[in-house]
């Protein structure tokens, strides 16, 4: 049973490792307003990617066949929220002393826009669409192998960005204005170009 925890950690940390638009997202918000934004942040992809990993462990045939029917209309919907974030923060004007967001309604914003982002990102689909059959593979009797497995995922993912809140936790004190521009347009314009990806692919995927 051990190794469907180990199993589904590995693959959690692996995929939460991988480039793309909400690692640059993550990153922004750690550098500019701090490691717990960045954190919870992280939490809200940890969620999502869990979400994913129980429909393939548990083998939710209706949730998996509707997104999967529904993959292009969901990398529509995400590549073009992407594109939207990623102008947003790409035009954002630096700002030095831009609010660590520590409230209570500025943590679950975090949360909320990176579950919301990451579990309509074309990438994580993708990605967990590709893993369903390596995540379901021998588990059989019972549902505690599967929630293991999908333990396993979560811990995974939230370890990820335990390393990116702490190696950049000691940053923002640092950070001046002109830093913070360049942060502010190279994560803007990566999180943009990715986002143009992803809808192209979909406009052109049949």
């Amino acid at each position: 049973m051990s190794s469907q925890l180990l199993r589904g950690f590995v693959l959690g940390f692996a995929v939460a490792a991988t480039p793309g638009p909400i690692f640059f997202l993550c990153l922004r918000r750690t550098l500019v307003r701090g490691w717990l934004n960045g954190l919870v942040s992280g939490l809200g992809v940890a969620t999502a990617d869990g979400f994913y990993a129980a429909v393939a462990a548990f083998g939710i045939s209706a949730i998996t066949t509707a997104i999967r029917g529904e993959r292009r209309w969901l990398a529509l919907a995400g590549g073009a929220l992407l594109v939207v974030l990623g102008l947003r923060i790409a035009l954002a004007k630096p700002r030095t002393t831009e609010a660590p967001s520590a409230t209570g309604g500025g943590l679950a914003l975090a949360y909320g826009s990176t579950l919301g982002l990451t579990i309509t990102n074309p990438a994580t689909i993708i990605s967990f669409a590709a893993l369903a059959a390596t995540l379901s593979a021998g588990i059989t009797g019972g549902y505690l192998r599967p929630s293991l497995l999908v333990l396993g995922v979560l811990l995974g993912s939230l370890a990820w960005w335990c390393v990116v809140a702490a190696l950049g936790s000691g940053l923002p004190t640092r950070i001046t204005a002109r830093a913070v521009r360049v942060i502010n347009t190279a994560s803007g314009l990566a999180i943009v170009v990715l986002g143009l990806a992803a809808f192209a692919s979909a406009m052109l995927s049949s």
